[in-house]
């Protein structure tokens, strides 16, 4: 989900808890250092640009991503932004669709957790390969695999999960080219596995929370340490495109 507002069009008192989630839980915290290592890479030797993360909810990304430039976002649901946030002012409450003109292009555009709650996916992509410089580049994470389907996804009012190939064909359509992309969280799979079995038997079970300190530590440091190995499956993807 996102500093990014994954959280849009979510179950309200799921999305209360929101800020919690991304500030402590493992998975949020596990995905962020994935995404920086990412930008480290793809922003080397090159100066300060404009960066948009779609989907920004308060903006909580945005102290991390100033180290790469100048940082706005857009955020169509003005019930996830606090009226004391410091990034208030570089926020636009509003859906990300053709109206949004900001009258500039962008080096880096996020949209992490974001393209799965969109029912037009080439649209909003469309709109991205608008907005992007021409060398500018599009950081996406959406979760993977139709049959890891499961209330989470209902929850958050997901559309679909991706694959490689179909993140790839939407994209092409939109204009953008698959540069590159991994699948991550790879452990969480068998465990995605069990929770769809479960809740063909027993039902839904309850909204994530944050995990006993010590567990979370363990599962943190587990996801962080098999990103250092790609494996054709994962729980998430990732993927840097640019304009075709």
């Amino acid at each position: 989900m996102s500093a990014d507002a994954a959280a849009r069009g979510m179950d309200a008192a799921y999305a209360r808890h929101y800020r919690e989630l991304y500030e402590r839980h493992w998975w949020w915290r596990a995905r962020e250092a994935l995404v920086l290592k990412t930008l480290r890479r793809l922003r080397a030797g090159r100066g300060p640009g404009r960066i948009l993360d779609v989907g920004c909810g308060d903006g909580l990304f945005f102290g991390r991503l100033a180290e790469f430039g100048e940082v706005e976002g857009i955020e169509p649901d003005a019930s996830l932004l606090s009226a004391d946030s410091p990034h208030r002012e570089r926020i636009t409450v509003a859906p990300f669709d053709g109206g949004f003109r900001p009258g500039h292009r962008y080096a880096l555009v996020l949209m992490l957790d974001v393209l799965e709650h969109l029912p037009d996916a080439v649209g909003a992509l469309s709109h991205v390969r608008s907005l992007l410089e021409p060398d500018g580049r599009l950081v996406v994470t959406v979760p993977a695999f139709q049959w890891l389907w499961t209330h989470h996804d209902e929850l958050n009012r997901h559309f679909v999960r991706y694959t490689r190939a179909t993140l790839r064909d939407v994209a092409a359509r939109a204009g953008l080219r698959m540069e590159e992309s991994r699948y991550f969280f790879h452990w969480t799979v068998p465990g995605k596995l069990a929770v769809r079995a479960k809740e063909r038997l027993l039902g839904p079970g309850a909204p994530e929370r944050v995990p006993a300190a010590p567990v979370n530590r363990a599962l943190y440091l587990l996801s962080r340490a098999e990103q250092a190995v790609r494996l054709p499956l994962g729980s998430s993807l990732l993927a840097v495109l640019a304009p075709a």
